[in-house]
């Protein structure tokens, strides 16, 4: 694709990476025919390739309105159609960049800037996640349904603190912000099941959220500051040999490997956070690699063994990594129902499911039918965004697939 960049963003980080994105496109349009939005909506400017376009518009000078402000919105960043370009069009970074350039261009109306305020100062921190949810199940009895569906089942941090035996292999817990709070078992399970195959998994008290609530809120100045404190945080133990840092969320798995390109400009940081990515696995990744013993039929617990798994975004899109949970569970004994359109998102997309409740909910109704149509006895998936929002309207439980492998081991 050809571009003019104008003279604001032609000298600009932002608009030389920008620019590179574009000249990859050959504006083919195979990545619309994968784009939950566009199958929605019926729009181009709410596919990937409209949203290109609208890009480049503002970077070559055009005007930023609120129509570009509301496509790009509406993108779900789950990266389908990254999945799908021929060209390797890095679409996730140019809608970054294309939202942080209009939200500095273009006021907000209060009550978003409230909304997005709030999302981005009370879901990084656990203890303020924590006392929202508390409130919330206070409240439950005489709320809306609408609202407290959103609340998880509770679990109670306690009750799933974990200890392991120290091993010669060791890998680092990532607790991350709101799975730490609102699903506690499922680091709990993973410490269970990685000690079981002889590797450690040790905790990092001073670490925290990925950073991806500011980077995809547009704020990617407070975003880098959690990378910073999150290096820092792990850097001890890198240096002491841990091999890997082990994520149990795909939408942080994602944010983290992102770190050494984020701040490949930070001369104090770009070393470290280069090495953070190369680090930073997926747990499947990790448990791909062991021996994992197969569980006879009368190993897994009834209710367990028949499993639709909803393969996140971020994990088969963002990182690539499709078909890997999958190859373990069978392997492990466990029966995998069919899932159609199993490469769509199902809505929860970080904040999306607040900030764009109606599309949200149509993608969670499809993707909640393509999972139980085969009658399952469980759901499962990889990330804790979807974990909720399958949750809060399934008529089976949903859990994190990690559970499911601490049953039979």
């Amino acid at each position: 694709m050809q571009t003019t960049i104008s003279e604001k963003y032609k000298q600009t980080a932002q608009g030389q990476e920008a620019e590179s994105i574009l000249r990859a496109c050959v504006h083919c349009g195979f990545c619309t025919a994968t784009c939950p939005t566009y199958q929605l909506l019926g729009d181009e400017l709410d596919g990937p390739r409209g949203r290109i376009y609208q890009i480049k518009q503002v970077l070559e000078g055009g005007e930023v309105t609120n129509t570009v402000r509301q496509h790009l919105d509406r993108c779900l960043t789950c990266r389908s159609c990254e999945t799908t370009c021929p060209s390797g069009v890095q679409y996730g970074r140019l809608v970054d960049i294309g939202r942080e350039i209009v939200e500095q261009q273009l006021e907000r109306p209060l009550k978003d800037k409230v909304m997005r305020a709030a999302l981005r100062h009370i879901l990084p921190y656990p203890q303020r996640t924590k006392v929202l949810m508390g409130a919330g199940y206070l409240v439950k009895n005489f709320t809306p349904a609408k609202l407290t569906k959103k609340l998880p089942p509770q679990q109670g941090t306690r009750k799933h603190r974990w200890e392991v035996k120290p091993q010669t292999r060791k890998v680092l817990a990532f607790d991350g912000c709101v799975q730490s709070i609102a699903t506690p078992s499922t680091n709990a399970a993973t410490a269970r099941v990685l000690e079981k195959l002889g590797v450690e998994l040790v905790k990092i008290e001073k670490a925290g959220c990925c950073g991806a609530v500011d980077q995809h809120l547009a704020a990617p100045e407070a975003a880098k500051d959690f990378m910073r404190r999150n290096i820092d945080a792990w850097w001890p133990q890198i240096e002491a040999g841990a091999e890997a840092i082990a994520v149990t969320a795909s939408g942080c798995g994602v944010m983290i490997k992102d770190y050494g390109h984020l701040l490949k400009n930070d001369p104090a940081y770009a070393e470290k956070a280069a090495r953070v990515s190369t680090l930073a696995k997926d747990i499947s990744e990790i448990l791909r690699d062991l021996a994992i013993p197969k569980a006879s039929a009368q190993q897994i617990p009834e209710g367990m063994k028949k499993v639709a798994f909803h393969s996140p975004c971020t994990l088969q899109h963002g990182q690539q990594l499709n078909g890997v949970v999958e190859s373990i569970l069978s392997k492990a004994g466990f029966t995998l129902t069919p899932v159609a359109d199993a490469h769509l998102c199902c809505g929860s997309a970080g904040t999306y499911s607040i900030l764009q409740p109606e599309l949200s909910q149509q993608l969670l109704s499809n993707k909640l039918d393509a999972l139980q149509t085969s009658e399952p006895d469980i759901i499962a998936t990889a990330n804790i965004g979807c974990q909720m929002h399958l949750g809060s309207e399934a008529n089976k439980k949903v859990i994190h697939w990690i559970e499911l492998l601490d049953t039979v081991l």
